[in-house]
């Protein structure tokens, strides 16, 4: 079990910010979790703590979201997550920790800049699409394999579409519900899980209803927009430290 302070005081506000973010935004902070802790350890020994937390955090999401999500959707992107899967797995050791740093840097660093300049921005809503749909999942699964940020990727995908504001929620929470859970093989087949790693998830667990409970009261009073801005602008600061400390190292 981790016992440094310095961790928890990274930790706690990365797992309240993910529920947050998953209860009632669907992932917009999704992608915090791991860049924020990895201020004070390892890329890869945050992502081990992190993901049997995600895994319950899922449960709590869907649960409120039963049966919302759109299907045609999910054909589509949970395919594509198992291919980004497959390769994280396969390519795991191969980036050294300051490259993973630097990969979720950029990442953290990216999303807010594409949102707040319009790059992908369009006039009418996007339809489906098995091409970009399988593209971007597997994006997602491999940077969810690697760092828990698969938001991003699938934020580029879904956000077009404007679907309603539960059912993307919904989507997405049960997207990644089976995207955490397939995860879990191949971390415990990598070795991830060590007793110290999962004693700490245990010690993270009790936030996850608290951030979920804060996202869902949080959705229906908070504007929006500036929630997405406020949360943009604090996974570019997050970013932008982690590409820092990479290069400085």
């Amino acid at each position: 079990m981790i016992v440094d302070p310095l961790f928890y005081a990274a930790a706690i506000p990365a797992v309240l910010l993910t529920g947050i973010s998953k209860g009632g935004f669907g992932s917009a902070l999704g992608g915090i979790g791991v860049p924020l802790m990895a201020l004070t350890i390892s890329p890869v020994h945050a992502a081990a703590i992190l993901l049997p937390v995600l895994c319950f955090m899922d449960l709590v999401g869907v649960r409120v979201y039963y049966g919302k999500w759109d299907k045609e959707n999910l054909k589509i992107m949970i395919p594509g997550a198992l291919l980004g899967i497959a390769l994280g797995t396969l390519t795991f050791g191969v980036l050294s920790e300051n490259a993973i740093r630097i990969l979720i840097g950029c990442i953290a660093v990216a999303f807010p800049l594409n949102a707040w300049f319009g790059f992908s921005a369009q006039q009418q809503p996007a339809t489906r699409s098995a091409l970009k749909g399988t593209f971007w999942s597997a994006v997602s699964g491999l940077t969810s394999f690697l760092a828990h940020a698969g938001g991003p990727p699938v934020m580029v995908y879904l956000l077009p579409q404007r679907l309603d504001k539960t059912s993307y929620v919904a989507t997405i929470s049960v997207f990644f519900m089976v995207v955490n859970a397939v995860k879990l093989v191949p971390y415990a087949w990598l070795g991830q899980f060590s007793a110290a790693n999962l004693i700490t998830s245990l010690v993270l667990a009790p936030l996850v209803p608290i951030g979920v409970w804060m996202g869902l009261w949080l959705q229906d009073r908070i504007n929006t927009v500036w929630f997405y801005r406020i949360a943009q602008g604090g996974l570019l600061v997050t970013g932008a430290q982690l590409i820092y400390q990479s290069i400085g190292v």
